[in-house]
């Protein structure tokens, strides 16, 4: 059978296993140095009491101090083990964390995007990093403790071992009760605030539209939910901590009587009535913090689980071999492309080329795919079947850091991102000036951006200037053509400008025609026609017409000619059909039959 390679997680996990290992190792010292106190009360009641020696008291106490100093160092080095094991978890997983989230909302087209695995990695580090764990690391020296107080007195032995089964039993109970509807509690808040988030984006037109009240009562309901099992949740756990809490402070009293009795009837010395006591105290203490923190333990679980999913689902993007720089020419063969986790076709079995160089306009009706195949082209959506080619090679086979600087995209729905100009027009790689006012006036941008409170080192974004439409989208055309692209898709790059925009933007085509690089504009408007070499015709997924611009044209009015010809001959047949019949008399009897 074929093994599964291992994810991300599970590797870090394995990286940190000798400090794991170290912690235990640590764990082992600090328990037994928790004997030190009981031991101490033993010393001083059996031999300072009875022998009234200030100098075995002193000595016995400078042990004691010495070895408690000691207990404190190895509990603090732990605990800096595990911030350190927190921190190099972060490390090791931060960007494959986020390069799965982020191959997750591509993968949704969008409709998943969210920083929750990000969120996810946070709390189960700051869980690593917490008290709550070490509880599982002293849980297994409940035995050792147990036969020591069998070592005092076989009573004392019983009583923690019933008392021990005791808060086991609440434990289980704990998580039977709580764990599954704290683990629904913590989806339905996930999915409310991605909801929330979604909503936010959109803030213009819930405030435009007085949406805001509806869409606030959905909300609510949702956070009611939320509340309502949290809350339960909480609830049943609150009671079982209290009495986990109530028995192990009743037990600690009880032995107390227990050890008095036994003194009394000199079965144990005097130093064991509170030795016993505490001693089982230290017992019963991890047990009752790992109820305590249930809670955490609950969220880090499912942390961990969505973590290990989405990293098991993501694919480990074999090494690409490099290839050379392209030149632009693209080539489709027999494509059909889907919206990602649907299976219904949007692209149906297409093929065309386009050599290098070439300006190529697609129009089409709303829905007709026309997004899709941009989408296609850059290898953003994977093909059901059928290949796109970019000189020769799939352009799946790129590697994508590689071939990024040779794509050139402009998409409908402009995102700009949080920073300087010249640091979105550069992709937010090393900013080359140079470079830079190229592209912003090869976009027709340069002065545009030159009259912005800093010019290109305007900040824009949540603390920078909020940009219009037409601005957005022209910078995101100089981001689209910025280095050297050789396949550039423009995607509706005209929707939000003016004349003067639409003159920079037929401008700009004129440049990229210079450079030589492959162009694709999808458009609705027919005033850049003038621009194309070529037009492709998208109906239903399917394209209808493809050549030469001057061709296509031609079909489209030949087209639109004959259909006009045949809806008038239809209008002139249909008015000689109802002066026929209005000139036809009425036969009553005819027409009842």
């Amino acid at each position: 059978m074929r093994n599964t390679p291992e994810n991300s997680l599970k590797i870090a996990l394995k990286a940190c296993r000798d400090s794991f290992v170290s912690v235990g190792f640590f764990s082992f010292f600090i328990n037994a140095l928790m004997l030190v106190p009981t031991f101490y009360m033993l010393q001083v009641y059996g031999r300072v009491v009875t022998s009234g020696s200030l100098t075995t008291l002193a000595m016995l106490t400078l042990i004691m101090t010495g070895l408690v100093v000691t207990l404190g160092a190895l509990e603090w080095v732990r605990s800096r083990i595990m911030v350190r094991v927190s921190t190099r978890l972060d490390v090791l997983l931060g960007r494959q964390v986020y390069k799965a989230s982020f191959k997750r909302a591509l993968d949704s087209g969008g409709m998943d995007a969210s920083a929750q695995p990000l969120n996810d990695l946070t709390g189960l580090r700051q869980f690593l990093s917490g008290n709550g764990l070490f509880a599982f690391f002293d849980a297994p020296w409940l035995p050792i403790y147990v036969a020591v107080m069998f070592m005092f007195h076989p009573w004392y032995g019983w009583v923690a071992v019933g008392s021990a089964l005791l808060l086991l039993f609440l434990a289980f109970l704990n998580e039977r009760l709580t764990g599954p509807t704290l683990a629904q509690a913590n989806k339905e808040h996930i999915g409310a605030t991605l909801h929330t988030t979604k909503n936010l984006r959109n803030a213009e037109v819930i405030e435009s539209m007085g949406m805001l009240e509806t869409l606030m009562d959905r909300w609510g309901r949702r956070q009611r939910n939320v509340l309502l099992l949290q809350s339960g949740a909480s609830d049943r756990g609150g009671i079982i901590s209290t009495l986990s809490r109530s028995i192990r402070i009743l037990v600690q009293s009880l032995i107390l009587g227990l050890g008095a009795y036994l003194t009394v009837d000199h079965q144990v010395g005097p130093g064991m009535v509170f030795a016993g006591s505490v001693l089982l105290g230290r017992a019963l203490a991890p047990i009752d913090l790992i109820i305590g923190s249930w809670k955490g333990f609950i969220a880090a679980r499912s942390q961990y689980r969505r973590l290990n999913d989405i990293l098991d689902k993501q694919q480990a993007q074999p090494e690409r071999m490099s290839l050379p720089a392209p030149k632009g020419n693209v080539q489709v063969e027999s494509l059909v492309v889907a919206a990602p986790g649907s299976k219904t076709p949007i692209i149906n079995n297409i093929s065309f080329n386009v050599p290098a160089g070439c300006v190529v306009g697609i129009i089409g009706p709303s829905a007709a795919g026309k997004s899709t195949l941009a989408r296609a082209l850059m290898g953003v959506w994977a093909p059901q079947h059928g290949v796109v080619r970019l000189d020769g090679a799939d352009i799946s086979a790129w590697d994508k850091h590689e071939l990024g600087p040779y794509i050139g995209y402009l998409p409908q729905d402009i995102e700009l991102f949080e920073g300087s100009i010249s640091e979105n027009i550069a992709r937010f790689t090393e900013v080359d000036s140079e470079k830079v006012i190229l592209a912003a006036k090869t976009a027709g941008v340069h002065e545009m951006i030159l009259q912005l409170p800093d010019g290109y080192d305007t900040v824009i974004g949540s603390d920078g200037v909020m940009l219009s439409g037409g601005q957005r989208q022209r910078i995101g055309l100089a981001r689209a053509l910025y280095g050297n692209p050789r396949l550039i898709i423009l995607d509706e790059p005209n929707s939000n400008l003016d004349e003067v925009g639409d003159r920079a933007l037929a401008a700009a085509i004129q440049q990229i025609k210079l450079t030589g690089a492959t162009l694709f504009v999808i458009t609705h408007r027919t005033n850049i026609v003038s621009q194309l070499d070529r037009l492709m015709v998208m109906i239903g997924g399917t394209i209808s017409h493809y050549g030469p611009r001057e061709q296509v044209l031609a079909e489209l009015n030949a087209q639109q000619a004959q259909r006009h010809a045949t809806q008038a001959g239809a209008s002139v047949a249909s008015v000689a059909t109802r002066k026929g019949d209005a000139d036809e008399p009425y036969d009553a009897q005819s027409s009842n039959g």
